[in-house]
């Protein structure tokens, strides 16, 4: 049985789970894992302050909240990410402002964050895509001159580092995802991190129903006496229950605890994969700027069909023919999912076509996002959750392999 165990879901992670089971579900008192988990975590960062929830789209949509963005107002955010980035806004009645994609890293450029920045911009979230952190200087500096919030999308990016800082400890706030493909996970789970306690306080009250708590972990219920009088008073304002569970804390935790032999797994493998296509023209891989980490959430590359002389679909059955497990291709930009082409919005229009919103309507023609609409068709995503090495080598010499087969067809 403990073999089960071993790689995500170790015997000590078991040891966490039966505390908290052994002890039993009670209203008022717990194990204290959630707290532990919290402040573990928050520590790892060196930050203040950690508050765990259900999962990272909760995280974001409280860290909106946090920051007091209303309805009608502008949050801008990459169109190639995962669709909760651009959502959560639409959850928070915010308008999502689609900025392009820097060539080389697919991150969000600077640039054009600040081209679609409007009177009614109040945050930006850039992401770290594929375990890679976005150019954050300019973008902090743009926030300083604007007064916005920064929340940094970390769900793919563990320990990353952007000129010598941890990715996570840059902007105002930070969201980490714990959805089963990242790379610490307790089957689904967030995590919210900021040295702010007037953030942090926001973020744990919006995701607590609005409960009049504070920002410290271990402080997620008002203490028994206070809330046992006829007179007191509970909620502050309308906040959502997004709360983590103890049992699932309990995994998180013990994650946690592991999170440099996690993390170095993948980081091992995108090292892997990324000497298997050295010298490679036409499958590029995601560039990593001197003074970053790339913590490989995914090994990513941009396929260019026309120099490699065979379409994706041959690159596919040629990888896969050689024992090359299966890769995905990157998601469908944000604005070109059916939610943003027929405007399938709340009611079929707030908020963005609805009359609370005061900025230029939204289009989501082609040529919204050019660079993003060119590079998002050719990505490869190769798989980095490999938890023995082995395993991991052997994927990157079908790697290797694939493109030397290729090659040897160009030449033939």
């Amino acid at each position: 049985m403990a073999g089960k165990h071993k790689g995500r879901v170790t015997e000590k992670a078991m040891e966490y789970l039966r505390e908290v089971i052994d002890y039993g579900f009670k209203n008022a008192t717990g194990t204290d894992m959630c707290s532990r988990f919290e402040k573990a975590f928050a520590k790892k960062f060196g930050v203040r302050f950690g508050i765990a929830q259900c999962n990272g789209t909760a995280t974001m949509h409280s860290c909106l909240a946090a920051a007091g963005v209303k309805p009608g107002e502008e949050v801008i955010v990459p169109p190639l990410t995962a669709a909760a980035t651009a959502v959560c806004c639409l959850h928070q009645g915010a308008i999502p402002i689609f900025a392009d994609l820097d060539p080389r890293t697919f991150n969000i450029a600077p640039e054009s964050i600040e081209e679609r920045m409007t009177p009614l911009t109040r945050a930006i979230i850039p992401v770290a895509l594929y375990g890679l952190p976005p150019d954050m200087d300019p973008i902090m500096e743009l926030a300083r001159k604007h007064n916005l919030t920064v929340i940094e999308d970390d769900a793919e990016c563990f320990l990353g580092e952007y000129k010598g800082r941890l990715a996570g400890t840059i902007g105002h706030l930070a969201s980490f995802s714990f959805q089963a493909s990242k790379h610490l996970t307790c089957g689904d789970g967030g995590i919210v991190i900021t040295d702010n306690e007037q953030l942090a306080t926001g973020v744990r009250r919006f995701g607590a129903a609005g409960f009049r708590i504070g920002a410290t972990a271990g402080k997620g219920v008002m203490p028994k006496e206070e809330r046992g009088h006829p007179g007191a008073l509970r909620h502050d304002f309308l906040g959502w229950n997004y709360r983590l569970s103890d049992l699932q804390a309990a995994v998180a935790l013990e994650q946690t605890e592991r999170m440099d032999i996690l993390v170095g797994l993948r980081m091992k493998t995108g090292a892997m994969f990324l000497e298997a296509v050295k010298g490679c023209s036409w499958l590029i891989p995601q560039y990593t700027p001197p003074g970053y980490v790339n913590s490989y959430w995914t090994f990513v590359c941009r396929f260019e069909a026309k120099e490699a002389g065979c379409s994706w679909e041959d690159f596919r059955k040629t990888f896969y023919a050689l024992g090359g497990d299966f890769f995905y291709a990157a998601w469908q930009l944000t604005y070109n999912e059916p939610l943003f082409q027929n405007r399938k919005f709340l009611g079929g229009f707030f908020p963005i076509d609805s009359e609370i919103y005061k900025g230029n309507k939204q289009s989501y023609k082609p040529g919204l996002c050019p660079v993003a609409e060119s590079i998002q068709p050719k990505l490869m995503q190769f798989r980095t959750n490999y938890y023995n090495l082995p395993e991991a080598e052997k994927q990157a010499d079908v790697l290797a392999k694939t493109i030397r087969a290729i090659n040897d067809k160009k030449v033939k």
